[in-house]
């Protein structure tokens, strides 16, 4: 299979994915949860006949508990309310006003309540967490690929895997601009563990088949950097694709029969690995074709 034959396709893909995924993210932002924003969120269950999220919701404003809220419907039976931050006296009087007015029917599942500065606060620390990590990754290539210099010096593998990994970042948050948009999918701090998980997973992807071209360079390398890079791509495609297939299988299971509190996370982990896959295979190895062959003609 002749990868890098087409890289011109695979390359404006990923280009068109990265442009319209930033463009997404700064139009409709990401629908951040309390986590981030502060806030207060209860998780109840109904024991029979659950009412409407607009009838629930107009029954707290009304009563003067809240100032504002988002209820959405969960399961068979239950329902997840969003609102401002509350005392415990005001959370106490929720519940008795809707066992009060459902019968004695409803039962509390969870409630999470986090104060606008601990929302700030974990903000600052996702971007250090993602910085770290990157700068972790940056130094492990420059150990790994020390002793690669010709035909291309080892801080273009480096440069390459970054590339990669922001784009698989990028996309991975634009799809869920859209989801927040249209279906109400919040960004939580299980998100952000997702995103870090999917940075771990795909510099291994990707160092994969970088390891696999260096050690072809050692035994095949002649002058034709290209060969060598098709050459391993063919040799790493099957094994990226099963355990990439293989992963998935068990994401999906957990996704369909893991329950709702880990389903975003999932999700998330999902999209990130697809597009990680893809990235290996269709983006890092041709963009590495394409460093070499700029390199060289600067040096000519």
């Amino acid at each position: 299979m002749n990868i890098i034959k087409y890289n011109k396709i695979w390359l404006t893909l990923s280009g068109i994915a990265v442009i319209l995924s930033l463009a997404l993210f700064f139009f409709w932002k990401l629908n951040l949860g309390i986590d981030f924003t502060g806030g207060s969120l209860m998780e109840i269950e109904f024991g029979e006949n659950r009412p409407q999220s607009p009838a629930v919701s107009a029954l707290l404003l009304e009563s003067g508990l809240l100032k504002s809220i988002n209820a959405q419907l969960t399961g068979d039976n239950g329902m997840i309310l969003r609102f401002e931050t509350i005392t415990e006296e005001t959370h106490q009087q929720i519940l008795n006003k809707l066992n009060e007015t459902y019968n004695d029917l409803v039962t509390e599942i969870k409630y999470d309540s986090i104060g606008p500065i601990i929302g700030k606060e974990l903000q600052t620390k996702t971007v250090w967490a993602i910085i770290i990590s990157l700068a972790g990754m940056i130094i492990y290539i420059a150990v790994a690929f020390i002793k690669v210099s010709k035909p291309v010096p080892s801080w273009q593998y480096g440069v390459i895997s970054m590339i990669t990994l922001f784009h698989n970042i990028i996309i991975t948050i634009g799809i869920f601009s859209i989801l927040g948009h249209f279906y109400q999918v919040e960004v939580n701090a299980a998100f952000i563990a997702a995103l870090l998980t999917i940075l771990g997973y795909s510099i291994n992807d990707t160092i994969v088949i970088f390891d696999r071209i260096r050690e072809n360079l050692k035994r095949y390398y002649e002058g034709d950097f290209e060969s060598i890079v098709k050459k391993s791509i063919n040799e790493s495609l099957t094994r990226s694709l099963y355990t990439g297939f293989a992963t998935l299988l068990t994401l999906f299971s957990i996704l369909l029969f893991g329950g709702e509190t880990i389903r975003d996370f999932v999700l998330a982990l999902i999209i990130g690995i697809v597009i990680g896959t893809y990235a290996s295979i269709f983006l890092a190895s041709p963009l590495l074709v394409i460093f070499q062959k700029i390199f060289k003609e600067k040096e000519g």
